[in-house]
């Protein structure tokens, strides 16, 4: 038998979360009620809380990385049962216009995403169309099946700027999703890897996992990176952190027929000044890429099922449901954890 309420903190306003008791979500013909295991927190949630991002959604239960066991099942669905261990495609569009039926779901004009735009998974129970469910192998943790969303993200970027074995890739931010960037890049099998960074702990765990070339001071960016790719430039650039400068200095450290990987989100009233001519005559290419959606997920599992990505760096901090602000708080003072994650 479910309950009827359940725990959940609440952001009711801009830096003040709520612990609160309050219904467990009811479902509907095709949704699936999941009981949540564990939820990750990630930049995107320190954006919400800090009134960045999704302000006009409050008061809201955020997380969106999230894992668990279904709960209950709706009428009609045939997916999954009562005991499934499963995560979640958090992107819910319309299902049928143009933008959806591309797996292009952040396009749709009816978009909301759990846990941005809807009731997400810091809370006991969190409700989900049963066509984003997605079961997990059995002996899979919890807490490494909640990185599965993050690391599709990066999936989805790594798919957008066509990455192939033999190329050499630029990172520039080696926080968390810089770090998954890095190991993509060399699971595919791109070399030389550079990562950049101000903060000398994330570059010393990009390094450990796979970067061949770290930078902590900028200045000298430039030449690292036309030491180990011929003078030419980087063949591709990621651009993990959204500052305006370190965009126009992408095009600076791409070389000439390169891609720029656009996935740093700056603000919204960001703007980036680049000189058409160049990009023209250098046939420079850019592509932006924001979330994990369909087969992008379905991927990262993959590799993380075959241990494709080494998750140890994701995995040493957590926090219990009721301290979601001091998460939070903890989470975006300190730049050496790459992850923290909320055991429910």
């Amino acid at each position: 038998m479910l309950p009827k309420t359940m725990t959940a903190a609440v952001l009711v306003r801009p830096g003040a979360f709520e612990i609160q008791t309050v219904p467990v979500p009811q479902i509907g013909p095709g949704d699936v009620l999941i009981k949540v295991a564990r939820v990750g927190v990630c930049g995107t949630d320190i954006h919400i809380y800090r009134g960045h991002y999704a302000a006009g959604w409050l008061p809201l239960i955020p997380g969106h990385e999230f894992s668990g066991t279904v709960a209950a099942v709706g009428d009609g669905v045939i997916t999954v049962d009562v005991g499934t261990r499963v995560i979640a495609d958090i992107n819910i569009g319309c299902g049928h216009c143009f933008y959806c039926r591309k797996n292009e779901v952040m396009s749709c004009s009816e978009v909301k995403q759990l846990g941005i735009h809807i009731n997400g998974a810091f809370a006991e129970y969190v409700k989900v169309p049963q066509r984003l469910v997605i079961p997990i192998p059995d002996d899979m943790p919890f807490d490494v099946a909640a990185l599965a969303e993050p690391l599709g993200c990066t999936v989805r970027a790594a798919k957008k700027s066509a990455i192939r074995f033999g190329e050499s890739v630029l990172v520039i931010g080696a926080g968390p999703v810089g770090n998954f960037h890095v190991q993509l890049a060399r699971a595919i099998g791109a070399a030389p890897i550079i990562a950049a960074d101000l903060n000398p702990e994330r570059l010393r765990l990009a390094k450990e996992c796979g970067a061949d070339v770290v930078v902590s001071d900028m200045s000298t960016l430039d030449s690292a990176v036309r030491a180990v790719t011929g003078g030419r430039g980087a063949d591709v650039v990621i651009e993990s952190v959204g500052l305006p400068a370190l965009y126009e200095r992408a095009f600076d450290l791409v070389r000439p027929g390169g891609r720029i990987a656009a996935f740093g989100l700056g603000g919204e009233d960001a703007v980036v000044r680049f000189a058409p001519q160049k990009m023209v005559l250098k046939e420079t290419g850019i592509r932006g890429s924001v979330a994990a959606m369909g087969d992008d997920m379905h991927d990262a599992l993959t590799l993380l099922r075959f241990k494709r990505i080494d998750v140890r760096p994701f995995l040493q901090e957590t926090r219990t449901l009721s301290e979601v602000q001091d998460a939070i708080e903890a989470f975006a003072a300190d730049p050496g954890i790459l992850k923290m994650q909320i055991i429910v």
